[in-house]
This record gives structure tokens, sequence and C-alpha cells, in this order.
């Protein structure tokens, strides 16, 4: 008989330690999101940038990122580890503590809905209903498999981040256009991107910005354009319409794809645009055929 309540005495006190001052979170929330995971993962980080005294980081990878909001006198940690369900839907799991009243959040919880709870559930109530918001400004078709022909272009680089990509382009599009007319330089086709470089970690990118043209022998030498030329390839095809900022929201469709038919890739995204940023109008209106290369070229 002893020996039971001891057993039970130590188990309880086990748990009791465990939950104290082992147990990683205060509290943790359960949600579905209707939205792929790079696409969660670049809602998230700009929604934080949103928010007064907050930061976040990327873990190890897209699924794991880790949130700091200042409240008041307490920090609030936010580790936000998104599942992906299917092509379209992630589950994510939020665990929440607070650096600074840990003791106190643990000892309340079991028996009250603390204020800590609340904030914790607001906070992510809020990024939902800016994931849902969001998804309604864009739209990504997936297309299958197509072949990029090779063409000759002249192009600016660009060093950016992704979200700051359109911006790069919005500053080329007028400069390009007036030397290309200035200098009597045939074009070829629609402008697109040819990135040479993509970060996945800190959402670098590097990419040329070029306008395909006719090659001829006398073109001029022009400060800032280079000359080169664009090698077709197999590639992963989508349709994106919507704000060029977030263009990349169809290179995860891409990617996920890929990686579910496992099916090697060169993670270089390449897009065409139809239409001028620079003339605004409905973004929904926008087109942009976006390619992910295969990285088997064999046919």
């Amino acid at each position: 008989m002893k020996k039971g309540i001891t057993i039970i005495i130590a188990v309880i006190f086990i748990a009791l330690l465990w939950y104290f001052f082992i147990k990683p979170q205060d509290y943790q929330i359960r949600v579905i999101a209707k939205s792929n995971t790079g696409t969660v993962n670049q809602a998230l980080k700009s929604w934080s940038k949103t928010l007064q005294e907050a930061s976040i980081r990327q873990k190890d990878d897209l699924t794991h990122l880790e949130q700091m909001i200042v409240t008041g006198d307490s920090t609030h940690v936010y580790n936000w580890n998104i599942t992906p369900i299917n092509d379209s839907t992630s589950q994510l799991i939020i665990n929440v503590k607070d650096k600074d009243h840990r003791l106190t959040n643990k000892l309340f919880i079991p028996f009250t809905d603390t204020n800590f709870e609340k904030e914790a559930r607001k906070t992510v109530t809020d990024f939902i209903e800016n994931l849902n918001a969001h998804r309604k400004e864009f739209k990504v078709t997936f297309l299958g498999e197509d072949h990029l022909p090779s063409t000759y272009c002249a192009c600016v680089e660009h060093k950016t981040t992704q979200s700051n990509k359109a911006f790069g382009m919005m500053e080329s599009y007028p400069y390009i256009n007036s030397v290309i007319a200035s200098n009597g330089i045939q074009v070829n086709g629609v402008p697109f991107i040819e990135t040479t470089d993509w970060n996945m970690q800190n959402d670098s990118i590097s990419f040329n910005f070029c306008y395909p043209i006719i090659k001829t022998d006398s073109l001029p030498f022009i400060k800032d354009l280079v000359y080169k030329e664009f090698i077709g390839m197999k590639s992963l095809k989508a349709i994106y319409n919507g704000n060029y900022m977030t263009s990349d929201r169809a290179w995860y469709t891409l990617v996920d794809y890929a990686e579910e038919k496992n099916i090697a890739i060169e993670k270089k995204p390449i897009e065409f645009f139809f239409n001028n940023p620079n003339m605004g109008g409905d973004a929904l209106r926008w087109k942009a055929e976006i390619f992910m290369p295969l990285t088997d070229q064999d046919e």
C-alpha cells in the first residue's frame, strides 16, 4: 500500500515538475489555414511587420518560425509550426509562452481563462483573418510541364528580397523602356525575371529583369544594361493573377507540386509579365506566367 502511494506521489511530482519547469510552452493553439506552407510563411512575415514592437525569424525551414511580441511589461513568444495537409491547406500549431510570467501563467491557466490566453487567441485570430483577406488578392493556377524557348535579351541585375522584387521591377521598367526606345532596339516579347539565386531561409533573391530583344551586330553599350542569351528549358508552369509583389506565392505552389511528385527542380523561378505594374488597375487582372526549371533537361 505504502509503495503504491509512494509511486503515485512520485508520478504527480514528476508531472508537476515537467508542467512548471520543462514544458516548453504555456499555451498551445491549433488552427487550420486555407493556404499552402509558403503562402502562410510569407503572409505571417508580412503581417508581423505591421505590428508594433514585434519581430519574427524563420528557424530551420519554412515550417518553423519564432515571433516575439512585446505587450506591456511582457514579451510573448509565438512558435509557429506549419504542417501541410494538402496543396491548399495547412495545420498551424502555435506554442505560446510569456518570457516574464511563465510560472504565474502555468499556475492559473488550468483554472481560469487568463488575459494571456485571450491575447494569444486574438493574435492568432488576427493573423488568420489577415491571411484569409490576402488569399482573395491573388490566384494561382497550376498548368503542368511546359518548355520555355530561348531568347536574346537586355537585362538589369538586381539583388533584393522577395517582398521588394516588384519595386525593383517598377524601377527598371521605365529605364529599360527608355533606353530601348531611344537606341532603336527592337523588343521581341514581354518582360521577364530570371532568378539567379533564391535563398529560402532569409527570403533574399538575385535576378535579372529582362526584355527579349532582336539580336544585332550593332547593339549599343548602355550603362547598367547587360545583353545575354536566355537558354530555354523544360519547366513546371503556373499562371499567377494578382499584384506582382506577391507573385512568389506561385513559386511555392510549384515547389510543393515538385516535392509531392518527386520531381527534381532548380529553385530559380522565371516570371513573364503581361502587365506594367506602374499603370495600376485591378491587380487580379494582372497576369504572369511562372516557371520552375526541371533539373533533368533530357528530351
